[in-house]
């Protein structure tokens, strides 16, 4: 967002060139000795040539090879027409006109503008900018505000929806309408599930739903989550470290907890008991039985034959 008074406007405006083209034509002659064309090797004595860049042609391989091409019709001009010329750009004498009212400019004073050539009448009208909102001129001692080459009068430059001005104040652009912050976070940022806020920065997403990342956190210790592994439990969500402490069941081998991460994520349930299933071993033998059939006698587990043991 650029602020900035109309001073500055016509500070550039004075830089504009009015110098005046020049106007120029190649040189003829004619040669009575015996000379030819550097192009069509045609002799040129007796004849018009011209000499350009040390070489003489006649007027026809001017006009083909050499000749300047008019910026306004587009043809070649001839050596026998008169060449206005301006910054390495070239025009017939009758060509130069004013790109808006067409006056002929070849012996008058004109500007430039954005490459464009104008008579000082057009240049006037042209080079006076428009505010977006009101459409009516921004004159010198206005004060204006300016968004990606569009300009406004400070007090044109509103917020679509409340209408307040924004000035020079933040806001947010959405296509071609334009919010003030607060029009913005109520129509257009999304709210925290947990505290209903707007979310205008540094949001998260978790099964679809957006939170603020301050408000996503362990429900015993209030570690924020985001970018951290944890756990879901009945819609509370925990760190790995409160989950293993406070919610994990406990391995019926090793009497560690169970958390779902890393080695043993797989688990073996039995009633109301739970094992890794690297814990899940023969009482007897140590073989692992986990997807094996196995017998459960007195809170330990044995494999058939080990159980078969335990009744003789």
């Amino acid at each position: 967002l650029t602020f900035f008074l109309w001073t500055a406007f016509t500070a550039a405006w004075a830089s504009i060139s009015r110098r005046g083209p020049s106007r120029t034509h190649p040189v003829l002659g004619t040669m009575s000795e015996r000379l030819n064309c550097h192009y069509c090797q045609d002799s040129l004595q007796g004849k018009k040539y011209v000499q350009k860049d040390g070489k003489n042609c006649c007027l026809e391989c001017f006009d083909k090879h050499c000749a300047n091409t008019c910026e306004q019709c587009r043809k070649p001009i001839s050596a026998d027409s008169k060449e206005v010329h301006y910054k390495n750009r070239y025009w017939h004498n009758t060509c130069f006109i004013c790109n808006k009212c067409h006056q002929p400019l070849a012996s008058e004073t004109f500007v430039t503008w954005n490459d464009k050539i104008l008579c000082n009448n057009c240049a006037t009208h042209v080079a006076i900018p428009k505010c977006k909102g009101c459409q009516k001129d921004i004159v010198a001692g206005d004060e204006n505000v300016e968004y990606k080459g569009t300009i406004w009068h400070k007090n044109c430059f509103t917020c679509n929806n409340c209408k307040q001005i924004i000035g020079t104040q933040s806001f947010f652009p959405v296509e071609q309408e334009f919010y003030c912050v607060a029009c913005h976070e109520a129509k257009f940022a999304k709210h925290c599930v947990k505290c209903n806020k707007p979310i205008t920065s540094g949001g998260i997403s978790y099964q679809d739903q957006p939170w603020h990342a301050s408000c996503f956190v362990c429900v015993s210790c209030s570690k924020e989550l985001s970018g951290q592994r944890f756990t879901a439990v009945d819609n509370q969500y925990y760190c790995v470290d409160c989950y293993k402490n406070f919610v994990a069941k406990k391995c019926a081998g090793c009497k560690n907890p169970i958390t779902g991460f890393g080695k043993g994520s797989n688990v073996v349930t039995h009633e109301e008991h739970s094992w890794h299933d690297f814990c899940f071993n023969c009482k007897s033998c140590s073989a692992n039985l986990a997807n094996k059939r196995f017998v459960f006698h007195e809170q330990q587990v044995y494999c058939p034959e080990c159980a078969k043991k335990l009744t003789t």
